[in-house]
C-alpha cells in the first residue's frame, strides 16, 4: 500500500466481496493485514491514536453504518483531566477555531465536524478537560441554532438540561457520520417534550403602546401574589 487512496480502495473492495454485517479494526486486521498495517502506521490523530473516523468517513457510504468499533463500558472508564492532551489538538487547529462561531463555507463546516470528532474521542477516553472545552465550543453553535432555527426554539431557557444533553451526545456518539448532524437531531427529537419557556424584559413596551411592562406589575392585597395587571379584564368586570 503506497497511499491512503489505495488503502480506501482496497478496503472498499474487500468489504464489497465479503459483505460483513458489521466490521471492526480486528476484522480489518484479520481480512486485510496490509490495509491494517498502513492505517496503524500512517493514519493517526493529533494525540497519536489511530484515526478510524477518517478511515470510515472515506469508505463507501453503504459500509459506514456497519462499522462497530470496540467501546469500553462508560462506567469503567477512568476519568482524568489532561490539558496538555487537549492543547495538542487546539494548537493544531488554533487558526481555525473561529468556525465554531462562524463557519464561512462548506469546507469550514466539514473541518468543524472533524475537530469536534477528535475532541469527542479524547473526551470518550475520560479526559474531562476535552469534554469541558468541547461543550464550550458547541454552545457557540447551539446558541445560533436557538436564535434562528424554529425546530430548537423549545430549548430556550433550558440551559442546564441543554448542557447535560450535549455531554450525553459526546459520550454516546459512535459513528453516525457527522457529529454536528447527530447533535442537532438529538436536540430536535429530545426537545419535543420540553415546555416552551420565554423570557421577557420588564423594560419592554406593551404591544405598540408607550406603556412599559414594569408599569403593569401589581400586587394582590389579599393573596400577596405579584402579577400583571390586565386592563381589558378589569374593564369588562
Amino acid at each position: 500500500m503506497k497511499n491512503f487512496n489505495q488503502v480506501i480502495k482496497s478496503l472498499n473492495l474487500i468489504l464489497s466481496e465479503q459483505q460483513p454485517k458489521t466490521f471492526s479494526s480486528s476484522w480489518i486486521l484479520k481480512n486485510s493485514p496490509a490495509v491494517y498495517r498502513f492505517i496503524f502506521k500512517n493514519i493517526r490523530t493529533e494525540v497519536g491514536s489511530i484515526d478510524w473516523d477518517k478511515v470510515i468517513r472515506s469508505i463507501s457510504r453503504e459500509f459506514q453504518p456497519r462499522w462497530h468499533p470496540y467501546r469500553k463500558n462508560h462506567h469503567k472508564i477512568k476519568l482524568y483531566r489532561n490539558k496538555k492532551e487537549l492543547d495538542v489538538v487546539l494548537n493544531a487547529y488554533r487558526s481555525k477555531l473561529y468556525i465554531f462561531i462562524s463557519a464561512l463555507d462548506e469546507d469550514d463546516k466539514k473541518l468543524r465536524d472533524e475537530i469536534s470528532i477528535v475532541l469527542v474521542r479524547i473526551a470518550q477516553k475520560g479526559n474531562l478537560s476535552a469534554q469541558k472545552q468541547l461543550v464550550i465550543f458547541l454552545k457557540y453553535l447551539v446558541n445560533q441554532w436557538l436564535e434562528y432555527c424554529p425546530k430548537l426554539f423549545c430549548w430556550r431557557g433550558h440551559n442546564d438540561e441543554l448542557e447535560a444533553r450535549l455531554i450525553g451526545c459526546i459520550r454516546c456518539y459512535r459513528f453516525t457520520g457527522s457529529f454536528i448532524g447527530y447533535m442537532f437531531k438529538t436536540l430536535e427529537y429530545s426537545g419535543r417534550g420540553l415546555r416552551r419557556l420565554e423570557s421577557y424584559s420588564l423594560d419592554g413596551y406593551i404591544g405598540e403602546s408607550k406603556s412599559r411592562l414594569i408599569d403593569s406589575v401589581v400586587r394582590n392585597s389579599e393573596t400577596g401574589e405579584i402579577g400583571m395587571f390586565n386592563s381589558s379584564y378589569d374593564l369588562e368586570h
